[in-house]
């Protein structure tokens, strides 16, 4: 079966047991394709924890959940040495921490206080950790969503700007409709009732290979030259939005890294892949242009004064930016 193919089932699993949340299941899918991480916002319940748990269960996939707390420390993700004594001699091994899965659920990481964020995101830049002066490398499919709850300050550790840089996509979760809540009922209702006696048969998870084979062909998506001026000017219109407008100017005042650039090019290859489609569209940069540079913005003091989001000055840039 082709690579798309697969990746296509992958996301119709997930969607089978995710109701009302097409855009987190979408964005993960983005995610791995594009071999990043995410930052995912929601209220409780809206199955934040869920849709990464599917995502595990329908692809051939170690899952790993971190609960962060405050008194977590850096060696209960990393992992430590443990000395261990046999026949009379002892030696130091290695024994890795939850962050050494392929799928790891980062839960409330605002929770943890800064050397343990640190730990984490170090792992998930570099890919590796270096534990009492040896070096451990990630698997090759590795994939950290990292969740936070926006209404709880108590007890919280808000990540700093540079280090929300660190991660590809930062996905807003909101409640559905009338209809999707009834389907969630129904789900609900239908996986707690008493089983027939005859197990349902599941398909085979996708294997990790079809990913693999996915981010072949996203690598050779072709993104033209006029969609490459445009990325740009999406980014230098966050750093000098005088450009475009005093309004601008007034509510930002730190614009996007060059990593913003980077999140830009790989998700719009990425949606355009999915699309069934071998080239970027500026639709493809729109599609996911909020989830890339929402967490990469600084909002001035005005800005919040004001109430002006981040997803607010973003869609005025789209708006002011010349599409090609």
């Amino acid at each position: 079966m082709a690579a798309l193919d697969q990746i296509l089932a992958l996301k119709e699993r997930m969607q089978q047991s995710i109701i009302g949340q097409e855009e987190v299941i979408d964005r993960l899918i983005i995610g791995i394709l594009a071999d990043g991480n995410l930052l995912v916002e929601g209220l409780p319940g809206l199955a934040k924890t869920r849709a990464i748990k599917s995502l595990a269960n329908n692809l051939a996939a170690d899952f790993s959940r971190i609960q962060f707390t405050p008194d977590l420390l850096p060696a209960d993700v990393t992992g430590t040495e443990v000395y261990y004594s046999a026949g009379g001699k002892g030696q130091f091994k290695f024994e890795p921490g939850p962050i050494f899965g392929n799928i790891v659920l980062a839960d409330e990481i605002n929770r943890a206080p800064a050397k343990v964020q640190a730990a984490l995101l170090e792992a998930m830049e570099e890919r590796q950790v270096t534990v009492a002066g040896t070096t451990h490398k990630m698997p090759d499919l590795f994939m950290v969503m990292a969740t936070q709850n926006p209404i709880e300050q108590e007890g919280t550790y808000p990540l700093p700007e540079a280090q929300m840089d660190r991660f590809l996509m930062h996905v807003m979760i909101g409640y559905g409709d009338e209809a999707a809540e009834a389907q969630i009922i129904r789900l609900v209702r239908g996986e707690s009732a008493p089983s027939s006696g005859r197990a349902k048969k599941m398909p085979a998870p996708v294997p990790q290979k079809a990913v693999f084979d996915a981010r072949k062909e996203i690598a050779k998506v072709h993104s033209s030259e006029a969609i490459e001026t445009y990325l740009v000017d999406l980014i230098y219109a966050t750093r000098y939005p005088e450009r475009y407008s005093d309004q601008l100017k007034s509510w930002i005042e730190v614009g996007a890294s060059p990593r913003g650039g980077i999140g830009l090019d790989k998700c719009s290859r990425a949606h355009a892949w999915l699309q069934e489609r071998d080239y970027v569209t500026p639709d493809d940069v729109r599609a996911i242009v909020h989830n890339v540079l929402r967490h990469r913005v600084m909002l001035s003091y005005e800005a919040n004064a004001e109430g002006i989001t981040a997803d607010r000055v973003i869609k005025e840039i789209v708006t002011r930016v010349a599409v090609p």
